[in-house]
Order: C-alpha cells, then sequence, then structure tokens
C-alpha cells in the first residue's frame, strides 16, 4: 500500500509512520510535478489535499489532513467518493482551549487595553471594568474536543458551564447540560461569556447574526477559536457598538486576513490574534501520532479515529 505525505515531517516522524508495517510504501515528493506523479496511484494521502490531487488520484482510499477543521476540503467529488476521510478534531482542543482563555483573560483584566494604549492614567477605569469569573456561566457552542477542553479549564474558575451541540452528548462531570441546538438561544441568554468551538457548516455559517447577540447579555463576551465565518462579520460590528454584547476575543474572523481599516482593531473591547491558536511545538507530532494508530486500524478493518461524516461537515 503506498502512502503519499504532503506535509513536512523529521526523519524520526516518517520512521514512525513507516515501523507501523511493513505492507507499506512512504513517499514523500518535493514538488509540485512530483506529487501529481506519486499522487497518481497513491492509496493513502496524509497531509495537504485539495481537488487537484483528488483528481489525480485513481487508487485513493483514504486521507488523514492535519487540521482539525475540514470545510476547505468538502467538495462535491469528494464528499460523494467512497475515499475515507480523518481529521485531527479531538486532537487539537488543547492549544484551541488555551487560546480561548488567553483571549477572555486578556478581555476580562484590561489586559489588551493596557497593551493597545500604552497609558498609566487608564488604571482605574479597567479596573472598574473587570469583573470575576467564578459563579459566572460559560456557554460552549459545540461539545467536541475543544469545547471540552474550554470546559475542562472552565472548572479551575469554579465557573458553571453549560453546551449546545447537533449532536446527543452525554455531558462530563464538570459540564452541567450539553442541549441540542434548539436550545441555542436559551444558550446564549443564560451565558456572561460565549465560546465559539464548533466546525464550519451549511448550519453554522453565520450562526451569530444580529438575532442572536440579541440575546446575549449586554456584557458578555464572545470568544472565537475555530472558524470566523459561523460569526456575521457585519453584525458583529453593530452588536459591539451599540452595546448588545460586552466584547470579543477573535481567534478567527469572518474575512481573513482582517483588512488594516476593520474597527474590530481598535475598539478597546475586542482583541484580535491572527489565526494562531492552532500553533503548539507538539502538534506535528501529535498528528503523526494519530496517523499512525490510524494506519493499524486501517490496515487491520477497524473503525478509524476522528473519522468525518463528509456530509455532515464534522
Amino acid at each position: 500500500m503506498k502512502i503519499l505525505i504532503n506535509t513536512d515531517l523529521t526523519p524520526n516522524q516518517r520512521q514512525r509512520i513507516e515501523s507501523v508495517s511493513d505492507q507499506i510504501h512512504v513517499t514523500q515528493p518535493q514538488g509540485q510535478a512530483e506529487l501529481l506523479l506519486d499522487a497518481s496511484d497513491s492509496d493513502v494521502i496524509f497531509g495537504g489535499f485539495n481537488k487537484t490531487l483528488f483528481d489525480t488520484c485513481s487508487k485513493l482510499k483514504w486521507v488523514q489532513v492535519l487540521g482539525s477543521g475540514v470545510d476547505g476540503v468538502l467538495f462535491p467529488e469528494f464528499v460523494e467518493s467512497q475515499v475515507i476521510l480523518t481529521s485531527a478534531k479531538g486532537f487539537v482542543g488543547t492549544h484551541l482551549a488555551d487560546q480561548t482563555w488567553a483571549l477572555l483573560l486578556g478581555l476580562l483584566r484590561g489586559i489588551g487595553r493596557a497593551v493597545r494604549e500604552r497609558n498609566w492614567d487608564n488604571r482605574m477605569s479597567i479596573r472598574h471594568a473587570t469583573w470575576e469569573l467564578s459563579g459566572r456561566t460559560l456557554g460552549i457552542v459545540g461539545m467536541g474536543g475543544t469545547g471540552l477542553e474550554v470546559a475542562r479549564r472552565a472548572s479551575g474558575f469554579e465557573m458553571e458551564v453549560i453546551a449546545v451541540d447537533p449532536e446527543t452528548v452525554a455531558p462530563p462531570s464538570f459540564v452541567k447540560s450539553v442541549r441540542k441546538m434548539e436550545g441555542f438561544y436559551d444558550l446564549l441568554a443564560e451565558s456572561d461569556i460565549v465560546s465559539i468551538c464548533a466546525p464550519l457548516t451549511k448550519e453554522t455559517e453565520d450562526l451569530f447574526d444580529l438575532s442572536a447577540f440579541r440575546q446575549m447579555k449586554s456584557h458578555a463576551l464572545l470568544i472565537n477559536v475555530t472558524r470566523g465565518r459561523i460569526v456575521n462579520g457585519p453584525d458583529l460590528i453593530r452588536a459591539l457598538e451599540g452595546g448588545l454584547i460586552g466584547g470579543a476575543g477573535l481567534d478567527v474572523t469572518p474575512e481573513e486576513p482582517l483588512p488594516p481599516d476593520s474597527p474590530l482593531w481598535d475598539m478597546p473591547n475586542v482583541i484580535v490574534t491572527p489565526h494562531v491558536a492552532g500553533g503548539s511545538p507538539i502538534r506535528q507530532d501529535r498528528t503523526v501520532d494519530l496517523f499512525c494508530q490510524n494506519l493499524e486500524r486501517f490496515l487491520s478493518g477497524k473503525p478509524m479515529v476522528s473519522q468525518i461524516d463528509k456530509r455532515k461537515g464534522y
């Protein structure tokens, strides 16, 4: 079985893959021409994937992408094919959750303002704007791997955690309840912090529009580290300018890169980071471990870990 590696790996990482079985042949092409040539008879692709590769492959059976979200590869021909898709969902939650809390605390404790304004005279206004998390409610939209890790960290701040998810999810001990998406507006109305931990699908695109913002508490903070287009950009600006919500921490934005003239950059109650939540020095090792685990399962006909339902988009 031929495996095409379409990402940068260390020699050790490649060796770990090759050691899974003597039934596999691993290639790591250099350059586009070599990539397409190797793809033509590859059974498995690990790493970057697109329609050009898909159209080139005649034997493809399984694709393991590096990221958690897969909206960028769900073109119709691939969705309708029998090719298995697995992602890193459930394995990137730790650093996405860390970014969530960095943004949240940066807003709550005035760090964003202090860095931006560089003015000692603002200290009393920053103090008066702070509030504590203990006893407050965190609402999580999307109770997958990222949502789980965000919730786990909330328990250390003595918060009550509620969540919504399109699937039936049994709440862990540190989550009060997980409702279906019909309870979305109720979650917004009850939450002091709302954390978006969902993938981008047809159902979640523009989920946070003006109607949604009108359900939120006027002091509530919105944090988004997954996909920017889950939030309607113009409606977010209207909600912030109109006082419908208290602030936003955004690692992803509806338009990327965020235009230099976007008012989000300069709002005192907004922190923007340039889509960096996926960064971790051990992320690639985690993904290689996941691929090796899935490769063993694939070779033995067992169910895959982090397999995507291509029609649902997650």
